[in-house]
Parts: structure tokens; C-alpha cells; sequence
């Protein structure tokens, strides 16, 4: 039996892991979860999978968790705020561990864990964008895998199975465009948000709705793949594919392409991750030919969607500057989110902040948290009124 915790376990990747657990037919146990303020959903899993370990990083909601516990004479150990997320990644009885956490909230506890000597199913992409070089010398020192738990990270994970690294021609990561797909930039100019949380395919969080409608979740998922695996930015292509069936494709140096298919459901690539390196029964869909008989692909429109040209811009130039864009668009999209800049904006936030902060090329834990911290600060200051 594999023992897993989940960091992030009421939000969108958690709730389907959730699923996958219990699909497991006992072969995968929630021994930690935690969560930040969701009460009603965290207790929902509480009394369902009964986890020993629980971390509330709200205060608020930590109290309402403790009370609950121990009215209910739950045998289990609680932990809150930042040392939650650390405890919960570092518990002795776990194998492996979910990060789903939004943001670079998840690095440091990825890193514990790391050092812990943890697998790590990686849901947050940030930690690998932000801090990449660090993390993975860090698995690597430690002998720790980083499986990839994103759809197209999950695909490429899957297309190099049986092969060698040396034999990688490049890296095609494929995008829906997005709920925009096909706009220009005038007509991007009165989006709301609620216009972009619609996202064509995906059932998804705020954040990353938003951020596939910019395209930055796909700048991320570049950078992400660059340190997962090894390729070259030049050699890493994103092509637009609307109907989301091809979930990635790897190209060899004989020009042979492997793609991985499937239907749009998270839960496959979370199941692949978790049970990893078996293949448990189908808790996802089916696809059907029938039903999607047709695949069209085309080049993103990186004059409108500026922010993936940004994106393999601070890639190729390194250091600090994937934090540098990472922090900027994290505040971007919360500032939209709360109508307090417009959607356009967080295109020019990021590039505003790549040209405001020193480059540094071999950055540090702290000055990678740093940076975040002092990001944010000024874009505040020079956006908010």
C-alpha cells in the first residue's frame, strides 16, 4: 500500500485525488491532508477518510477544525499555519506527496518534503518555475522522484517511458487557447472575470482559469518542463489544440512523435502519478473516436497572448527571472480577480516587473523568496490606488 498526504486537499486537483483514492480499492491511504479555510468541504473529508495528520493554515478555520475534532473524538493530530503545510509534507509514514497548493506557497513545503526523502506528485507547477535548479538538485541529491501531475506534464512523463532522454528531438506541450482563442487584442480589452473563468475544457481553479486564459499557465508549463525534463526552451513547442484530446507528444530524433490521449478529466494524470509506476483500472472516461473524430492543431497567437512570449523570454534568461514573472502574474490575476486592474493589465504587470528587478542568475532559496516578497510590493504600489 502506497501512503500518500495531500497539501491542498479541498481545491480542484485534491477533490479529484480524492477520487482516485477511492477508486484504489485500498492500494492508496490519506494519511495527511491540509487545507486553508474550506471548513465544511475539509470536514466532508475528514470523516470520510478519517486522516491521522490534518493542517489548517487559516486561524480561523483552525479553530473550527480543532473544536469539531474534538467534539468528535477524532484520532488525529492538528497543525496550523505555515508549520502545517511543512508537517504534513514531512510525516514519516508517507511515501509520497500531492503538493496541490496554489502558488509559491507550495516551494517551501515541496523542498521539506524533498529533503525528507519524499516523492513528490507535482500539482504545483510554481515551485518548479520559481525555483527549478534548486529543487531539482535537491530530488536529485536526496534520490527523490518528481512525477508530474499537470495533464501535459503527465503526457510527456508518459511518452518518454521506455526511452532515453539523449534521444529527444523536442517537446510539443498542447493548449486549449484557452476560453479567448482566436480574439484580438481590442477585444480583450473589456474582459471581466467572469468571462475568463469560463474555460472551454477544464474544470479548474480561479487561478489557473485565469491564468489559462492568458496563456500564462502555458509559459509556466514550458519553464516547468525545461527542469522536469531537461530540454532545451528551444526545443519546446506549444501548439493549440481546441478539442484538449491530445494531451501532449514527444518527438524523437528520428522524427517519430508519441502523443498520449485521453479524455479531459485530471483524475488520469493524478492516478498516474499516485500509483505510479503501475496502472491501476480506469477512474477517467473513456475516449471516443467517434465522438471526436477531428483534431486540428495551430500556432498560439503570441502577439496577442503576449504573456507566453514573456514567459519563454524570463525561461531562456533564467536566475531569477521565472520568479520575477511567477510573482508578478500571481498578484496580477488576484488584483483582477477583485476588478481592481483590468484584464490587460496583467500582461503589462509582468512585463513592468521583468524590466524593474536586477537579474540574478544563480538565485537562492531566500532570494527567490525574496524577490516574490519585493514583486508584489511594488506592483501593488504602482497599480493599486
Amino acid at each position: 500500500m502506497k501512503n500518500i498526504s495531500i497539501l491542498g486537499v479541498t481545491g480542484s486537483i485534491g477533490t479529484q485525488a480524492l477520487d482516485v483514492i477511492r477508486d484504489a480499492e485500498n492500494e492508496v491511504r490519506l494519511v495527511g491532508v491540509t487545507a486553508h479555510r474550506n471548513f465544511e468541504k475539509l470536514v466532508d473529508i475528514i470523516e470520510e477518510f478519517k486522516p491521522k495528520y490534518i493542517g489548517v493554515t487559516d486561524s480561523d478555520c483552525f479553530g473550527k477544525v480543532k473544536e469539531y475534532c474534538e467534539k468528535a473524538n477524532m484520532n488525529c493530530e492538528l497543525y496550523s499555519g505555515e508549520e502545517a503545510l511543512e508537517k504534513i509534507a514531512t510525516l514519516e509514514e508517507v511515501d509520497t506527496v500531492l503538493t496541490s497548493v496554489v502558488g509559491i506557497a507550495g516551494l517551501k513545503p515541496t523542498i521539506k518534503a524533498i529533503r525528507a526523502k519524499k516523492n513528490i506528485a507535482l500539482a504545483n507547477k510554481e515551485t518548479l518555475v520559481v525555483a527549478g535548479d534548486i529543487v531539482m538538485s535537491e530530488a536529485k541529491e536526496n534520490g527523490v522522484e518528481i512525477l508530474p501531475v499537470d495533464s501535459e506534464h503527465g503526457a510527456i512523463f508518459q511518452c518518454l517511458q521506455g526511452n532515453e532522454s539523449k534521444d529527444v528531438n523536442k517537446i510539443i506541450l498542447t493548449a486549449s487557447g484557452g476560453p479567448f482563442r482566436g480574439r484580438k487584442r481590442d477585444e480583450l480589452k473589456t474582459i471581466t472575470p467572469s468571462q475568463a473563468l469560463k474555460h472551454p475544457k477544464w474544470n479548474m481553479g480561479r487561478k489557473i482559469s485565469i491564468d489559462s486564459s492568458t496563456l500564462v499557465n502555458k509559459g509556466l508549463e514550458v519553464i516547468e518542463a525545461h527542469f522536469l525534463f531537461g530540454v532545451d526552451y528551444e526545443n519546446i513547442e506549444v501548439i493549440v489544440h481546441p478539442q484538449s484530446i491530445v494531451h501532449s507528444m514527444v518527438e524523437y530524433v528520428d522524427n517519430s512523435i508519441i502523443a498520449q490521449l485521453g479524455s479531459t478529466d485530471m483524475r488520469l494524470p493524478i492516478q498516474y502519478a499516485l500509483c505510479y509506476p503501475e496502472r491501476n483500472r480506469a477512474v477517467a472516461h473513456s475516449l471516443s473516436f467517434k465522438e471526436a473524430s477531428t483534431l486540428t492543431f495551430e500556432e498560439p497567437d503570441m502577439d496577442t497572448f503576449r504573456c507566453l512570449k514573456l514567459a519563454y523570454e524570463a525561461g531562456k534568461m533564467g536566475g531569477n527571472m521565472p520568479a520575477i514573472y511567477n510573482g508578478a502574474n500571481e498578484i496580477a490575476v488576484e488584483l483582477f480577480l477583485d476588478e481592481k486592474i483590468s484584464y490587460l493589465q496583467i500582461e503589462e504587470i509582468i512585463e513592468s516587473s521583468m524590466k524593474e528587478f536586477e537579474f540574478v542568475e544563480k538565485p537562492t532559496l531566500d532570494q527567490v523568496l525574496d524577490i516574490d516578497r519585493r514583486v508584489r510590493e511594488y506592483v501593488l504600489k504602482k497599480y493599486v490606488k
